[in-house]
């Protein structure tokens, strides 16, 4: 993967928490979350390291910003957008940012295993607001909502992984690979995966992604015609 490039030093430029965010995910773009650090961001940024401490006191309060960053890539639909489709957009922007950072998706989905709800930055609480609220407006009771949010993001972030798992670096070798792996699975202890070989090989992440979303959605749906 391509490095980012590191910028010459100039300390007349200002810095800001925006600067130091934009330049840290700009590392784990090119070179993952393990190759974040003051040093590497200070390198990325020209400046010396303890500049960038002024406006991230560590690395915890870094990777929290970066989510946050991410997060806020995505766009907000208006209020009196249906729940469905409203949903539905709100899933398919999410996919759309963490295909844009892949280096990012584990960092959206443990991050908020770090800290408290009320102790978390407030752009990673955002995408739990707008749901809820989409819930609400809807008709659900607010703990069927959280219910319901749980379920959704529950669903994307698992697709979501599944679906960088499934990219390959060089697309003329993959059908040869997977074949070869598939020859080598014994017939009567994976029949249903033997079985789906074309389907495997034909994977579409954003067509796999919205047939999963139309299944949760009708679930959900016919939870809020059992409240009502």
């Amino acid at each position: 993967m391509e490095r980012a490039p590191v910028p010459e030093r100039d300390d007349r430029r200002p810095l800001s928490r925006a600067t130091v965010l934009k330049a840290a995910l700009g590392v784990v773009d090119a070179d993952g979350l393990e190759a974040l650090s003051m040093r590497r961001l200070g390198r990325a940024l020209g400046r010396d390291p303890m500049a960038a401490y002024r406006h991230t006191p560590g690395r915890k309060e870094l990777l929290s910003g970066v989510a946050e960053l991410v997060l806020d890539e995505q766009e907000v639909f208006p209020d009196d957008t249906p729940w469905r489709v409203q949903l539905r957009r709100m899933a398919h922007e999410l996919r759309r940012v963490c295909l844009r950072h892949p280096n990012a998706v584990l960092l959206l989905v443990t991050e908020p295993l770090a800290a408290p709800l009320g102790r978390r930055q407030a752009g990673t609480l955002r995408p739990l607001e707008r749901t809820l609220k989409v819930l609400c407006r809807a008709g659900f009771p607010p703990p069927d909502a959280l219910h319901a949010y749980r379920a959704f993001y529950g669903f994307l972030y698992g697709h979501i992984l599944n679906e960088l798992q499934e990219l390959v670096v060089d697309p003329e070798e993959n059908e040869a690979l997977l074949r070869l792996g598939l020859h080598r699975l014994p017939l009567g202890d994976f029949p249903c995966v033997r079985d789906l070989a074309c389907e495997l090989l034909g994977y579409d992440g954003e067509k796999e992604f919205d047939r999963g979303i139309t299944i949760l959605l009708a679930g959900i749906e016919q939870q809020l015609a059992d409240v009502q």
